[in-house]
């Protein structure tokens, strides 16, 4: 199966991301070419057996680069996607202390609704969908620094967790 990988990686953490799931998807014999949406032209998307978007949150939704990208790119009717984003970890509520209920923080994540909702107009097919989760560093200097954040513990995994129910969709 040929597999083109999107992101929109800002601070590195998608870029990880999409290169453990091409590590993942070609140690199971799969094709796989990973693009950041910089260096390509929505108009220069090549055919594919299934297509992977990957985008940083901002503001509860994906980057804006991400979304004029699947708004503009030239996929053919039916293609097959999946979907991750990048979401900062939940946190206690600084007033109350408590932590957010899934269903408020599925409220304030709406990047993968976002896409999905772009790509499913244009008659796409999701397979699969995964958050992963950046532990922000409120001790960095600077605001960059603390966005940037890290990873948390088990992405890796989850990264194979992902693979998983893309190939298992297939």
């Amino acid at each position: 199966m040929r597999i083109e990988i999107y992101h929109a990686s800002k601070y590195g953490n998608g870029a990880k991301i999409a290169e453990e799931l091409k590590h993942v998807l070609e140690s199971r014999g799969q094709q796989v070419s990973v693009h950041h949406i910089s260096d390509v032209g929505p108009k220069e998307v090549p055919l594919a057996d299934l297509y992977v978007f990957g985008a940083p949150t901002r503001v509860g939704k994906p980057i804006g680069s991400m979304r004029r990208f699947v708004k503009k790119a030239a996929l053919p009717q039916g293609a097959r996607y999946a979907l991750f984003a990048t979401h900062a970890d939940e946190v206690p509520d600084k007033k109350t202390g408590k932590m957010p209920t899934p269903q408020e923080l599925d409220a304030r994540r709406k990047n993968i609704p976002t896409l999905d909702a772009v790509l499913r107009d244009r008659g796409m097919v999701k397979v699969a969908d995964k958050v992963f989760s950046v532990v922000m560093d409120e001790k960095k200097g600077s605001l960059k620094e603390t966005m940037a954040g890290q990873l948390k513990d088990g992405w890796q995994k989850r990264a194979e967790e992902f693979a998983d129910a893309i190939l298992d969709a297939a």
